[in-house]
């Protein structure tokens, strides 16, 4: 990088600090919860949440990827362990014979409606209940600045990512 480092100064480390701090802990009781309530780690529920609300509960697996940030390595193993389950189906692309579809399956759909009431209220408990309506719109604004910052970069790695495991082994 060019240039100096920018140093935070000691407001911008406390709030980095809190901030960090924040969210580790929310994202700690909200694995928990799901952990110990429906024994389903939040990657595959997040998983389950997509495909749950894709057209016919059905996505391209390299969208899939996208919309969980998640590169096709990650995404294929977590798929292959939700399959094991039951709760989604694999199968090629008639078209694209290097292409395939995830989909939910009935199973998927029961497990994640068993899953949400739980889920939701811990999400409810860990965030909405801090805060106040003004705090909330707040906190709304803030996440989509930050995502709009990084969505290009976290892109960029991700396909970074998924062409270092593509290439032929050395």
């Amino acid at each position: 990088m060019p240039g100096s480092p920018r140093w935070l100064d000691d407001r911008e480390q406390s709030v980095w600090r809190g901030f960090n701090l924040a969210v580790d802990m929310v994202r700690g009781h909200v694995e928990g919860q799901l952990q110990r309530d429906a024994n389903m780690p939040v990657t595959y529920y997040e998983v389950l949440v997509v495909l749950s609300e894709a057209p016919d509960r059905t996505l391209r697996m390299s969208e899939l990827a996208e919309r969980c940030r998640s590169s096709r390595s990650r995404l294929s193993h977590a798929v292959a362990r939700l399959e094991d389950s039951g709760w989604v189906r694999r199968f090629t692309c008639d078209t694209d014979k290097r292409g395939s579809f995830a989909t939910l399956t009935d199973g998927g759909l029961a497990a994640i409606e068993g899953a949400a009431p739980g889920h939701v209220e811990a999400v409810r408990e860990a965030v909405f209940d801090a805060l106040t309506p003004e705090q909330v719109a707040a906190l709304g604004e803030i996440s989509a600045a930050i995502v709009a910052k990084l969505t290009p970069r976290c892109a960029a790695a991700i396909a970074e990512i998924d062409a270092a495991e593509a290439a032929p082994p050395r």
